[in-house]
């Protein structure tokens, strides 16, 4: 049996923020001075947001392919994390929490029975 989508949020709230996060700060990162060092950061970012946008559609429509999807999620979520986790800006720190904090719901999502 297929899970409502309703059934779950949280979750797609927290998928949702965390695109959302992603995408503003690719745009942000593109005016800064020190581009070029951040270069796997945005190309990380971006991943990032298009599985966020993937997963939160399948959440949405309750796919059986949710739960797979959220493995994947959790794990470029959690290198995105730690990438951001590198630089000290206040934007890259908050980044850095968000996508941490997808990586974990993800996961834990991906590891629910039924």
């Amino acid at each position: 049996m297929m899970a409502h989508p309703m059934m779950f949020p949280p979750l797609l709230k927290t998928v949702q923020d965390c695109l959302n996060m992603c995408e503003h700060m690719v745009t942000a990162m593109l005016g800064t001075p020190d581009i070029h060092a951040r270069r796997r950061q945005i190309l990380l970012l971006r991943d990032c947001a298009t599985i966020c946008v993937t997963m939160a559609c399948y959440l949405a429509r309750g796919s059986m392919f949710s739960k797979a999807t959220a493995g994947l999620c959790a794990q470029i979520c959690e290198i995105c994390g730690n990438e951001c986790a590198r630089f000290p800006d206040q934007m890259s720190q908050m980044c850095s929490r968000i996508c941490l904090n997808c990586a974990q719901e993800c996961r834990a999502f991906a590891m629910m029975q039924g």
